[in-house]
């Protein structure tokens, strides 16, 4: 792997200049574990996210944003390095090998682009390591991190029990969300005002994450409405190998109909703290004059199934999974305005560099978000799971309305997402054309089978190096 001096060698020589200090700053709310699909702007009837309508009004909706996989540490890294998982091999959330890879925090920072960081890392390294200009209240994760990495034989987590009990009313559940909110507030307030280069700031919040631990207000607020998942394990992708080995894996089986309800009235409650938070930034560059030279967006790092299929939290690409929240306000974005052509995480970090005019390494994903069509039914959108809880590495490949998850050690599954079934009924059979077109897309991306394995050689590396359990 090449050196960090090495990496910004490679960099065009215009990325020596300072981009002009008037080109606009960049501010990033990235939350965690938000599924999209809960929330105004993307018609959710009653969950209150009435700042995220606010910044749908002041910019664009992406309608089909994708995370690069759908889990934290792969995901989170993936946007830092502009790389795709299965090449930095971050398949998991264990972290016991690291890579010296350079964060686009460190690219800008050396343009002279001032890059801010708060709050949680969760990284291919650890947050010392990034070179981001300033690096405020950062939240790694220690290692080793995630030890459930076996997928053959299936690891299976433990404490199943004491997860199906994770909601209700907490004091303080928020703490460590509002430290993080104050940082940015007095970074805004204290230190943009001065700087005379334009600024990048990535604000990471934990929530909606589980636990669904909400204060008594907005467990209230959603008394009405603890409601239970439209399809559940009867339907027909619940049964499918990889659904099956994730419900095993996190042993939700347990959950009974209550524990469901009321898990996802806790959700809709931090979904709504977090619209809150939203508010409270985007009233502070209001207030400061900021806001009208500031590209603003909003994003997660991946979904949550919330019971859908029998499905929780993440690690599956179905769409309540592999999808997020991408909703971007400021120059260069037009009021009011919905994107349906598919975009990523990838894509959004391209817009950083966009916006600020610094240049950005031409071998990394994406395409910046200011020059996405509304509607391109061939640009294709990839992701990808390769970690614990399957048996085996599965690939998600987007165009128009077709969906393609390309499994290794089960049936492919073929989705139209434009048609009243969405992901009930697995059209593979019936369009095996479609299917050929879409693998064709996926394999000018990577080999599957040579991804794979390489997975399951990272995953035995792994295995011999964690300390041994019992």
């Amino acid at each position: 792997m090449s050196s960090r001096r090495q990496f910004l060698q490679t960099l065009p020589a215009a990325a020596a200049l300072a981009p002009p200090a008037r080109r606009p700053n960049v501010l990033v709310l990235m939350s965690d574990e938000h599924n999209p699909f809960f929330s105004q702007p993307y018609g959710h009837p009653f969950v209150s996210t009435p700042n995220m309508q606010r910044l749908a009004r002041l910019g664009t909706v992406f309608s089909n944003a994708y995370c690069p996989s759908p889990l934290c540490l792969p995901s989170r890294s993936s946007f830092l390095s502009g790389r795709r998982v299965f090449d930095l091999q971050t398949y998991g959330n264990c972290n016991l090998f690291t890579s010296d890879t350079p964060s686009y925090g460190r690219v800008l920072a050396s343009q002279g682009v001032h890059s801010v960081h708060i709050g949680k890392t969760d990284v291919y390294n650890q947050a010392a390591t990034l070179g981001f200009s300033e690096m405020i209240l950062p939240a790694d994760r220690n290692p080793p991190g995630d030890t459930y990495v076996s997928r053959n034989p299936l690891a299976v987590q433990a404490d199943s029990e004491g997860r199906a009990g994770g909601f209700g009313v907490k004091p303080n559940p928020f703490q460590g969300d509002n430290q993080k909110v104050a940082a940015a507030l007095q970074w805004l307030s204290e230190t943009a005002p001065k700087l005379n280069t334009p600024w990048t700031l990535s604000l990471n919040l934990l929530k909606p994450h589980f636990p669904h631990n909400v204060t008594q207000d907005l467990w209230d607020q959603y008394a009405a409405h603890a409601d239970l998942p439209p399809q559940g394990r009867e339907a027909e992708p619940a049964n499918h190998p990889y659904a099956q080995d994730l419900r095993r894996f996190f042993g939700t089986d347990v959950f009974n109909g209550d524990k469901v309800r009321n898990l996802r009235r806790g959700y809709y409650g931090c979904i709504t703290y977090i619209d809150r938070q939203l508010g409270v930034i985007l009233d502070a560059l209001e207030k400061s004059g900021q806001l009208s030279n500031t590209v603003v967006a909003y994003t997660s790092d991946h979904g949550e199934m919330l019971g859908k299929y029998g499905l929780w939290w993440k690690r599956s690409l179905y769409e309540d999974s592999a999808r997020i929240p991408m909703i971007v306000a400021g120059p260069g974005f037009q009021p009011g305005r919905r994107v349906d052509t598919p975009v990523d995480l990838h894509d959004l970090q391209a817009s950083l560099f966009e916006a600020t005019g610094a240049a950005r390494p031409k071998h990394w994903c994406g395409t910046p978000l200011q020059r996405i069509p509304s509607n391109d039914p061939q640009r294709v959108v990839f992701s990808e799971f390769q970690g614990g809880g399957t048996r085996a590495s599965a690939f998600l490949i987007r165009q128009g309305r077709w969906k393609l998850i390309y499994n290794c050690a089960a049936p492919h599954q073929l989705f139209d997402l434009e048609s009243s079934d969405g992901e009930l009924t697995n059209l593979a059979s019936k369009h095996p054309g479609i299917v050929r077109k879409l693998e064709k897309e996926l394999r000018r991306i990577c080999s599957p089978e040579h991804e794979n394995q390489r997975a399951e050689d990272y995953i035995q590396r792994l295995l011999k190096a964690l300390p041994q359990k019992g």
